[in-house]
């Protein structure tokens, strides 16, 4: 199938361009994921997207098409907490590892699921391993108390091809964003996404109730879903897509705190979280509450 009929409504730019409904941008995106599309479609497909900006409608289509791809995973006997990590960190230590780890001794099961897309950054994969979780060969089952860490391309191997789309163009897609939100578990579960730009807030949470999604929504650190342990960031759930307001964003200069490695050395990083999970350091407050919030809405699932 070509869609040329599609790239004539969101390709007329940014005042022009006209949205897709839901189940347009659910067909348009399950063509690109299957590989069904030339590259010069799928370039074309990602340039007028990254001009005109997506809608909630459409956004909500992409995430049906992805979906009905994704590799499955069951949901165990407690609520899966999923933290998509694709970001990594550029110049703080990656805490994202943290609060896996801090969810996990809380008895639930844990999804990590990333990929790099840089290679001037570190990837929570990295930090993982050196703390001796290593990235899944293949989808297994999840576990209570225990941190699973699948590879995007194991997970859906057409949102990969997306996301690598960027090396070329060094532009972001919609898939970038989708990534975020995306919570491959069938079962009760909750997927703890972010954004970086306020823009993608609304965006983000609109999609959610939409979907009727079970989630956390924060700033992000770095683009990573896990609190700025020097300042406490804004938090929102959603339990079936309804919008609950969990904590305020704190005002004011983040605080400096002595305990936090300089820099994102993996090493460093691994060792500091191996210090606050042994109780040789505290937990940092903003993540202590975002772990608190996120045991709070499991309950509730």
């Amino acid at each position: 199938m070509a869609i040329a009929h599609y790239l004539k409504e969101i390709g007329r730019g940014k005042h022009s361009a006209r949205a897709l409904s839901r189940e347009q941008a659910r067909d348009l995106f399950g063509q690109l994921l299957d590989g069904a599309l030339s590259d010069l479609e799928l370039g074309a497909f990602c340039i007028a997207m990254r001009v005109k900006g997506e809608t909630p409608q459409e956004m909500a289509g992409f995430l049906d098409a992805t979906q009905e791809r994704v590799q499955p995973l069951a949901a165990c006997d407690r609520p899966v907490m999923v933290l998509p990590s694709y970001n990594g960190a550029r110049k703080l230590p990656l805490l994202t590892p943290l609060l896996a780890l801090l969810l996990a001794r809380e008895g639930l099961a844990v999804l990590v699921h990333g990929a790099a897309s840089e290679s001037s950054r570190v990837f929570t994969s990295e930090v993982l391993a050196a703390l001796g979780i290593h990235p899944q060969t293949s989808a297994s089952p999840l576990a209570g108390g225990r941190v699973s860490f699948l590879p995007t391309d194991l997970l859906c191997p057409g949102l990969q091809r997306l996301l690598d789309v960027r090396r070329v163009l060094g532009l972001r897609n919609p898939a970038h964003s989708l990534v975020k939100m995306l919570n491959p578990v069938r079962g009760p579960s909750l997927v703890v996404a972010s954004y970086t730009h306020p823009q993608y807030a609304r965006l983000m949470a609109d999609t959610f109730t939409l979907t009727a999604a079970n989630a956390m929504l924060l700033r992000a650190t770095e683009g990573e879903p896990v609190a700025d342990p020097r300042r406490m960031p804004q938090m929102d759930g959603f339990l079936a897509g309804r919008q609950l307001a969990l904590q305020p964003a704190q005002s004011g200069p983040v605080e400096a705190l002595g305990e936090l490695p300089m820099g994102c050395e993996t090493p460093a990083t691994a060792r500091y979280i191996r210090a606050v999970m042994a109780a040789e350091l505290p937990v940092p407050a903003p993540i202590a509450q975002q772990v608190a919030h996120l045991l709070q809405m499991g309950a509730q699932l």
